[in-house]
């Protein structure tokens, strides 16, 4: 019996060390992943460079105007189709950030093609006030070429941070971005690690 006991206490000894252990790893682990932020791809604009303004119609038929200075105001252009299963469970997070940011940020959703698909995508994710707009050379002026993508202008009409956009996170990274004036988070952890 005291055999017994001794064996059990020994294992559960030998199980704390074991996840202590453990615990540790995920703690060294989690120091040394960064967090990821919008991928920046070959883009056709740069971080900072000022945007072209320009005038495109809502999908109403209101002209808003993309770029050019804004009274403390900025603005996220964010690019998505009907057709993209990602575009699609990101719009309730750009919803979210509508709300959240309504203080400092004007969202506009941007894309092109059928009117009548993406009039269909904002009202199945709860888009009305946000601003649509479907021009390809707003795309085009961007260089967008994968989705969804984002661009974040500033209130100077310059672009603060751009990127594609696969998560909250990474969408978050845009404001982070521009919050610290860097091109990106990755930007940022190599100007703060010395590379």
């Amino acid at each position: 019996m005291l055999t017994s006991q001794i064996l059990l206490w020994t294992a559960v000894i030998v199980q704390g060390l074991l996840i202590a252990a453990l615990a540790r790893q995920v703690g060294i682990l989690h120091e040394r992943v960064a967090p990821a932020g919008a991928l920046t791809l070959h883009q056709k604009v740069e971080v900072g460079e000022v945007a072209s303004p320009m005038t495109v119609t809502t999908i109403e038929g209101a002209p808003i105007e993309i770029g050019g200075k804004r009274e403390r105001r900025s603005q996220l252009l964010f690019f998505a189709s009907p057709d993209c299963p990602v575009c699609k469970s990101l719009l309730p997070v750009v919803r979210s950030a509508a709300d959240a940011e309504a203080d400092w940020l004007d969202i506009v959703i941007a894309g092109d093609g059928s009117k009548a698909d993406y009039q269909r995508l904002r009202a199945a994710s709860g888009l009305e006030r946000v601003p649509m707009v479907l021009s390809e050379a707003l795309g085009r002026a961007f260089g967008v070429s994968k989705l969804p993508y984002a661009v974040l202008l500033d209130e100077h009409g310059r672009v603060a941070s751009l990127g594609l956009v696969n998560s909250r996170e990474h969408l978050e990274s845009l404001f982070e971005a521009k919050e610290r004036g860097v091109a990106s988070i990755q930007d940022f952890l190599a100007r703060r690690n010395g590379a």
